[in-house]
This record gives C-alpha cells, sequence and structure tokens, in this order.
C-alpha cells in the first residue's frame, strides 16, 4: 500500500549507514585503483589533462578510449591526456557475481578493446578518475538533467543495476542511486537480494541529492507505510496471529506477521518435542500460530510466543 507523504516524509534523512557504505565503496575502488596490475596494465599511466578531465566530467561529455589493462576491481582505460578506471559494476557486460577465475578471462577481453564512457568521478587531488559504460548509454548532458530534477521526496522509477553486501544502486536514466540496505524493508533484511535482482524496474523514492559527487540516496520503504507506526493497536498483547518463519537463529526464530513487520519467538517460547532440535521442528518458509507477548513500537521489536497457542 502506497500512502500520501507527510511532511517528514517528504524530507526524509537518509540513515548513518548510507553515506558510510557510498565512502566505504570509494576506499574499495580507490584500493582496486592501486592494486597490484595484471602483466597487460602498462606500469605507468600517461599524464593527466586535469582541466580537461574536470570539463568532460561537469559538462557530462561521452568519450571514447582504449581498455589499456585490468586488476581485480576493473578496468583501466586511456587516451589523449586522460586515464582512469572502469569497476566491474559499471561495464554493460559484466556480470558481477562472476568468480576471480572467470572474471580475470572476461576482463582479459576487454584489452584492446575501445569503449564509450562517462566521467562519474573526478578527484584530481587524488588523482583518480572514475569511468562508467553503463552511464554512457544515456546522451551527453543527461546526467545535469537528472540531477537538477531531483528532489527529496520524489518518486521516481529506475532500473537496479548492482546489488552488493550493503544496498542496491538504481539506474535512474543516466545517473545512479544507492537504495542502503536499512531502507529496503521497514522489516528486517539479511541481504539485499532477498528484495531485490539485477535488471528488475523498481518505484523508489528520493532522500538525499548530492550533485557534487554526483550522489543519489533513494529508499523503497517509504513508499510504504511504516506497521510499526500501528503495531500496538492491531497487535495488542496476547493477541493470535497467522505468521511465517524467515530466519533460524541459535536463539530462536523471526516470524513475519505482515510485510516488514516481524518478531523474534525466542527458544524459552518454542514448544520442542522432547528430543527434537530447533532446527528439525521449524523451517524458514513454515506457517506458524504466535502470541504477541511484547511489543515495543519505539525500537521496532516484537516478541512472540508459541506456547499455549491452538
Amino acid at each position: 500500500m502506497v500512502t500520501k507523504l507527510t511532511p517528514d516524509k517528504e524530507n526524509p534523512i537518509p540513515d548513518e549507514g548510507w553515506w558510510a557504505s557510498v565512502l566505504a565503496d570509494e576506499e574499495s575502488r580507490l584500493a582496486q585503483q592501486k592494486a597490484e596490475p595484471k602483466e597487460e596494465t602498462p606500469k605507468k599511466a600517461p599524464a593527466v589533462d586535469w582541466e580537461r578531465a574536470m570539463q568532460i566530467y561537469r559538462q557530462d561529455e561521452i568519450v571514447t578510449l582504449d581498455v589499456v589493462g585490468y586488476n581485480r576491481g576493473g578496468l583501466l582505460v586511456e587516451g589523449e591526456q586522460i586515464s582512469g578506471f572502469v569497476p566491474c559494476s559499471h561495464l554493460t557486460d559484466f556480470a558481477p557475481q562472476l568468480d576471480e577465475s572467470r572474471r580475470e578471462g572476461c576482463f582479459s577481453n576487454y584489452v584492446g578493446r575501445q569503449l564509450k564512457l562517462k566521467i562519474i568521478e573526478c578527484v584530481p587531488k587524488e588523482s583518480r578518475i572514475v569511468f562508467s559504460e553503463r552511464a554512457a548509454r544515456s546522451e551527453a548532458g543527461k546526467r545535469l538533467k537528472i540531477l537538477d530534477s531531483l528532489q527529496p521526496g520524489q518518486r521516481v522509477r529506475g532500473e537496479v543495476t548492482n546489488v552488493t553486501d550493503f544496498g542496491a544502486f538504481v539506474d535512474l536514466g543516466g545517473v545512479e542511486g544507492l537504495i542502503h540496505i536499512s531502507e529496503l524493508s521497514w522489516g528486517r533484511v539479511g541481504h539485499p537480494a532477498q528484495v531485490l535482482q539485477v535488471g528488475q524496474q523498481v518505484e523508489v523514492m528520493v532522500m538525499d541529492v548530492s550533485a557534487e559527487r554526483c550522489r543519489i540516496a533513494l529508499s523503497l520503504k517509504r513508499l510504504c507505510e511504516n506497521p510499526w507506526e500501528t503495531v500496538e493497536r492491531r497487535y495488542p498483547l496476547d493477541t493470535i496471529t497467522p505468521a511465517v518463519v524467515t530466519a533460524i537463529v541459535p536463539f530462536g526464530v523471526f516470524a513475519r506477521l505482515e510485510e516488514g513487520l516481524e518478531g523474534l519467538v525466542h527458544t524459552s517460547e518454542i514448544p520442542l518435542p522432547p528430543g527434537t532440535t530447533l532446527e528439525n521442528f521449524l523451517v524458514p518458509g513454515q506457517a506458524v500460530q504466535v502470541r504477541v507477548i511484547q511489543v515495543d513500537a519505539s525500537r521496532q521489536r516484537l516478541g512472540l510466543s508459541m506456547k499455549s497457542v491452538l
């Protein structure tokens, strides 16, 4: 169910983990650029005309560069007085899930080819230029138009281009935004791949836009009603309700009452038959009946019991 945005939802604040993830991603790419190159990689990159590089970046131009090498994170490209790095997640025909051996073979096939690219990051003081083949699918200047048009609270549609441990990247038509794992669902998410898949079309809400760094924070869960806001009224203590087991943990199981609303059934509240282990008694996806024994909406915690449930 999609709700009308309230004043608080129109100007949401990105979870602190969003920017932490972005910084971690940047540091990872920087480390990949400095990684020990393969034999195909030139030992010394050509001098960069940083004034020209910044002009290309600011005007969102498309350039054609030669692939001259690669490392474990992506391709090294260069042209006349410009060179940089293309992360594997920004290649249009590359599967990020490839194992190390198959990834190297795929990278080696790129060497000697020319790619049409856009600069998505240009940091002269760090001698860093990051290119994207995916971004070059849209015409020159498209990124600037998109960034100028986006506002916090706005609903937009896009395509999921990459799923990582910390979230999912969505192409909005020439520029990517990140849905941090904490913004995928009001409920618990073990991994973003449980919610979104590469290539999936999705509607999201814009949380924050940083044009200078070409960063867009997105949210999936804020398009839906927060079930925790009304949980105390809808699930008072001793309510018996159907639920679905979502995960088995050492101290019990998590069970979902509805989308975005999960609770914990502690082992002490599970009537295990003698000689039966938790793993043999319950499995993810199993339908059960539970009783609500604790509700803490402010901390988004729900205590459940399977004892004395008919």
